[in-house]
């Protein structure tokens, strides 16, 4: 590569003799009559471009150009790429000037995670990057409530023909449609539990563990006292949000894929499930978070707990509803329990996998998380 100084490095914006365009080569010859554009208004050229690289690589010159940079910085917190998002939130958090301040507020907060499959038998064999949306809410005393932002979208819910070991009652598939929605990033904790109820019911004591042992009366009871306590309306996940939120795009069994590892879940490890390894039994549950996330950005949505859905039990999905909400009939007191638990085979652990149990029932395999429609 020429040392030329005049030369366009990679990513520089570029003036044609009609155009601008962002030179993503530096050894391919430059425009007619071309001239490369410095200062701030290089910076907004860059910011202008289809290259995600190149406007991430404009945030951090924009820091360069005082009140002109900042300004660019903070109309990059609305780019349709999380990944610049994610760069304009992470040039801005740590400083203190008020109106900046103001702006981060005002928008979600982005966080990174990576998001990974497995093959048949178990092993990683893909891993993405990824971002999503959240906000905290305060519970007091340096508790918090982590919300992340689940996007609308439309899947087929239920088991396909293929799987293996499915259910009568995990079918017909049908198609559904789920708006966008708020998820806890986590089952509920027994620290949050204790914020919001004054006590801890469950057997395996730990402020990060799912909080346990509450009965689907007892979640309903939180999600008023979380409301009333944050002035927003809380609530259970439907079913249909529940399977949308941990399939997060996928059609496999599990939302790594194929299978499971209790390296990437809580649950019963001894009956593997497809070709993976036999894995270890707990016995307890662990910290919430301590496993990889799906690819919304949840955690534990396989194994630890199983966990509240608002729905009544039916035994299938005929005339179950198609628009994410929750089927609130039923025959008895039985509600919907989703995700497989710490005492379970990995085959209940799996995204199609419901079971029912009374509505006032309490088990140490049992929490819930909780979601806030927009």
């Amino acid at each position: 590569m020429s040392d030329d100084r005049t030369q366009p490095k990679e990513y520089d914006a570029v003036r044609g003799s009609h155009s601008i365009h962002i030179c993503s080569n530096p050894m391919n010859p430059n425009p007619l009559n071309a001239a490369v554009l410095g200062g701030i208004e290089g910076v907004k050229s860059r910011l202008a471009s289809p290259a995600i690289a190149a406007r991430i690589t404009a945030l951090s010159q924009a820091l360069k150009y005082g009140e002109a940079g900042l300004y660019l910085i903070v109309q990059a917190l609305q780019d349709e790429s999380m990944q610049v998002e994610f760069a304009a939130y992470s040039l801005l958090k740590d400083r203190t000037e008020e109106k900046i301040q103001k702006h981060l507020l005002n928008c979600d907060r982005l966080f990174k995670f990576d998001a990974i499959a497995v093959d048949a038998c178990g092993r990683e064999n893909s891993r993405i990057q990824s971002f999503a949306r959240f906000f905290y809410e305060d519970l007091g005393n340096s508790i918090d409530l982590e919300m992340v932002c689940i996007p609308g979208g439309t899947f087929v819910m239920g088991w396909p023909a293929t799987e293996q070991d499915r259910r009568d009652y995990e079918r017909p598939q049908h198609r559904v449609t789920i708006p966008t929605f708020y998820a806890g990033k986590y089952a509920i904790t027994q620290a949050q539990w204790q914020a919001v109820m004054g006590y801890n019911p469950s057997c395996f004591k730990g402020e990060k563990r799912p909080v346990e042992k509450v009965s689907w009366s007892d979640a309903i009871k939180f999600c008023s006292k979380l409301s009333h306590k944050t002035g927003k309306k809380y609530r259970l996940l439907s079913e249909a949000e529940w399977e949308y939120a941990c399939r997060a795009g996928t059609a496999t069994p599990f939302h790594f894929g194929e299978t499971i590892t209790t390296e990437l879940g809580n649950f019963n490890g001894s009956k593997p499930y497809a070709n993976a390894p036999q894995g270890i039994n707990r016995e307890q549950t662990t910290d919430v978070g301590i496993f990889p996330p799906n690819g919304f950005g949840l955690y534990d949505m396989h194994g630890n707990v199983f966990e509240w859905c608002s729905d009544g039990w039916h035994h299938n999905y005929n005339g179950a509803p198609t628009d994410g909400s929750s089927w609130k009939s039923g025959t008895d007191n039985d509600r919907v329990l989703r995700g497989g638990s710490w005492t379970h085979y990995a085959v209940a652990c799996r995204s199609a996998i419901r079971i029912r149990g009374s509505a006032d029932g309490r088990w140490t395999s049992v929490g819930f998380r909780v979601a806030l429609s927009i």
